[in-house]
C-alpha cells in the first residue's frame, strides 16, 4: 500500500509565544481555517480533515484541483474563507456546518472557500523524506487559480513577518526548519506557531459551573455606550481565588448584560475584572479561543 492510498493524520506544529529570526528556518502566515489533506488524481478526488473524516461533499469547489493533477498527490494545507481580502473564519464555520446540499451547492458558486497548498506530500511517489525546501520546489510547479493558492514565505527573518500580520490583525505566523522531513502525526519544533495574542481586561457579569468539574466558567462583558454588551465566556480553574470570592457574592435576578439573558447562570454585579488573552473576535464581537490570565 503507498502513501497515496493510505488515509492519515497530518504533521503537527509545537507552539512559541515570541517570533524569532533564525537562519534554519522559513516563516510563513497561519492562515486561519480547516487543516486539510487533499487527495487527488485524475480518477481521485477526496478531502479529509486532521481527524481522517472525509469532508469532500463540503466543498464541491475544490473539487477543480482534481484538473491540475497528472498523478497520484497528495496536497496538505488549510480550507480558508476569505473576506475583503483577509481568512474570516466565522464565515467559513457557518459553511462548515451546513448539510443541505443545495446551500453548499449555491454558496460554492457565489462565495466559494480556497485552499492554501502550504505542503506536498505525494506526487507518483512519497516525498515526505524530502526536506521542507526541496518539497516547497515541487510545490511550486502548481499554479495558483481561483480555488488553490500557495502562501507567502519569507527566509530567516520571523519577526519582521509577525510584525506585519499584526498590523492585519490576523491569526499568526508558523516557523518550519528548512531541513526538516515531514512527521505524520508528530508534534516537534521543526514546525512552530507563534499565535498573535490580543490581551483586554473584561467586566464579570455571571458565572455557571457543572459540579464534579475542576473548571467553571465566566461570563464576560464590556462597556459601549454605557451598556454592558456580552462577549463571550471563559473557562477559569477552581482551584483560582476568584472562584470562592464570587460563590459568596450576592446573585442578581435579572442579567447585567444588554440583550443577553439565559437560563441557569449566576449573574452578579458587574464590578469584578479579569484579563483575558484571545485570538480574535467574531463579527458579533465574541471572543475566539480565549484564556483566561488572573483578576485585575
Amino acid at each position: 500500500m503507498t502513501l497515496f492510498e493510505t488515509v492519515f493524520e497530518p504533521m503537527l506544529l509545537s507552539e512559541t509565544k515570541e517570533p524569532f529570526n533564525s537562519k534554519d528556518y522559513i516563516f510563513e502566515i497561519k492562515f486561519d481555517g480547516i487543516r486539510a489533506l487533499i487527495y487527488a488524481s485524475p480518477t481521485t478526488f477526496k478531502i479529509y480533515n486532521r481527524h481522517k473524516k472525509d469532508i469532500t461533499n463540503k466543498y464541491p469547489e475544490l473539487k477543480e484541483i482534481q484538473k491540475m493533477v497528472t498523478k497520484p498527490t497528495i496536497f496538505d494545507g488549510e480550507i480558508t474563507f476569505f473576506q475583503d481580502g483577509l481568512p474570516n473564519f466565522q464565515a467559513l464555520q457557518e459553511r462548515a456546518h451546513l448539510k443541505n446540499t443545495y446551500r453548499i451547492e449555491r454558496l460554492s458558486k457565489e462565495k466559494p472557500i480556497i485552499f492554501v497548498a502550504f505542503d506536498i506530500l505525494y506526487e507518483g511517489k512519497d516525498l515526505t523524506k524530502y526536506s521542507l525546501l526541496k518539497r516547497k520546489r515541487v510545490l511550486e510547479s502548481y499554479s495558483d487559480n481561483e480555488v488553490f493558492i500557495k502562501p507567502f514565505w519569507v527566509d530567516s527573518n520571523g519577526i519582521s513577518l509577525f510584525k506585519k500580520i499584526k498590523k492585519l490583525n490576523m491569526e499568526g505566523i508558523v516557523a518550519k526548519r528548512k531541513e526538516s522531513i515531514y512527521e505524520k502525526n508528530t508534534r516537534t519544533e521543526n514546525w512552530i506557531k507563534i499565535k498573535n495574542i490580543q490581551r483586554e481586561e473584561f467586566i464579570i457579569g455571571g458565572f455557571t459551573e457543572k459540579k464534579d468539574t475542576p473548571f467553571f466558567s465566566l461570563l464576560l462583558g464590556e462597556y459601549q455606550q454605557n451598556k454592558l454588551n456580552y462577549v463571550g465566556r471563559v473557562s477559569v480553574p477552581k482551584k483560582e481565588k476568584l472562584y470562592e470570592k464570587i460563590k459568596k457574592e450576592n446573585k442578581r435576578k435579572t442579567s447585567p448584560f444588554k440583550d443577553y439573558q439565559e437560563e441557569n447562570i449566576y449573574y452578579l454585579s458587574p464590578k469584578h475584572i479579569c484579563f483575558v488573552e484571545f485570538i480574535e473576535r467574531s463579527k458579533e464581537g465574541i471572543l475566539r479561543q480565549p484564556v483566561y490570565r488572573g483578576e485585575k
